[in-house]
Parts: C-alpha cells; sequence; structure tokens
C-alpha cells in the first residue's frame, strides 16, 4: 500500500480525470488506506494521488514561509476538531425504546 506523509506536494486525479495540484494534511491511515488532502477536504485512496514531482525528499514543505505553514497547522488543528465532534456524535446517539407495537 503506498502512503503518504502530511504536508507532501500531491497530484490528485478525480473521477472525471481532472489533475489538481494539493497537499496532504494527515499522514494516510494505516487501517483504512485513506490519505486526507486539503482539495475539497476529500479522502481519497492512494491510487488517485500521486508524488508531486517537486517533492524531493520525504520532510519537503509544501510552502515555505512561515505564514504558509501556521495556515497549514490551523488547517490540521480544524479539521482534527471536525473528526473529534464526528466521532463523539455518533457514540451519543442512542437507541429509541419502543413503547407499544403498531397493529
Amino acid at each position: 500500500m503506498k502512503a503518504f506523509k502530511a504536508n507532501a506536494s500531491v497530484i490528485f486525479t478525480d473521477a472525471t480525470g481532472c489533475r489538481v495540484d494539493t497537499f496532504v494534511i494527515f499522514d494516510s491511515d494505516p487501517y483504512t488506506g485513506l490519505t486526507h488532502i486539503n482539495h475539497e477536504n476529500l479522502k481519497v485512496h492512494a491510487d488517485r494521488l500521486e508524488l508531486h514531482k517537486n517533492s524531493a525528499c520525504e520532510h519537503h514543505m509544501p510552502l515555505q514561509d512561515a505564514f504558509s505553514f501556521e495556515m497549514i497547522r490551523k488547517l490540521r488543528d480544524k479539521y482534527a476538531a471536525v473528526d473529534k465532534t464526528k466521532k463523539s456524535t455518533f457514540s451519543k446517539i442512542s437507541e429509541l425504546q419502543v413503547f407499544s407495537q403498531a397493529s
């Protein structure tokens, strides 16, 4: 299984064949094989991603200046909070009690 590291520059190919330069927000999930990318906040399989040719090394930053690095960090924190909210919402859903049977 191909895996991508956080902050890697990648090229995403959508269902229509359009190729989009984007970057990875979180490392690839080893259990599902999905990679969380910045483009439309998608989680996609590695076969739809290709490492950008300008990503020369493992620790490549897609955006070099400090402002961009801070923006990436804030995006990562935002998406982590969204995922945490989704998980807690699903865990709070309780079963409804049936008080009578419909005839």
